[in-house]
């Protein structure tokens, strides 16, 4: 983070998904992976990435859960502030929209973190629901995600957290 900040000639943030945020937030202890977006985009930390990953010996992904779901409203005030170095400001990218895009790719270490985000009390059961009712409608933009699956997968996983 010091480094990629040392970079920044604007005010811009970073967003961290996926594994990145399960190391940072403590309920793994590594991950194969950053996943990170920009915003708004900067060539400057595009350029510095490539150094840094020989540098560090990490991959890094330029993605985010808008990849792969609709953009769930409000997205960006929720996510969680981690620090700020120069202009570059780092936060965890909507553990909401993390978990969505996470139970519609439904790999099993996905899914773990998901049921890790609910268990530390990250995310609440009942408002994951009411943000992927919220995307539901805008699903037919991502034509890889079938709406019925994906809704299938997101109670199935809510099951598992019922009192």
């Amino acid at each position: 983070m010091h480094a990629l900040g040392a970079e920044a000639e604007r005010q811009t943030r970073l967003y961290f998904t996926g594994g990145a945020t399960a190391v940072l937030l403590g309920w793994r202890s590594a991950t194969i992976d950053v996943d990170i977006r920009f915003f708004p985009e900067s060539d400057q930390l595009l350029r510095a990435i490539p150094k840094l990953k020989e540098a560090l010996e990490i991959n890094v992904e330029l993605a985010s859960p808008a990849d792969f779901i609709p953009e769930l409203p409000g997205w960006q005030e929720r996510s969680l502030f981690i620090t700020q170095e120069g202009k570059l400001s780092f936060y965890h990218y909507d553990l909401y929209g993390q978990a969505l895009a996470k139970i519609e790719r439904s790999h099993s270490q996905d899914l773990a973190d998901v049921h890790e985000m609910i268990r530390r009390g990250f995310i609440g059961p009942d408002k994951l629901m009411e943000f992927f009712a919220s995307i539901e409608p805008e699903l037919y933009r991502y034509p890889a995600v079938d709406p019925s699956s994906f809704r299938r997968a997101v109670e199935e996983v809510l099951k598992l957290h019922k009192p």
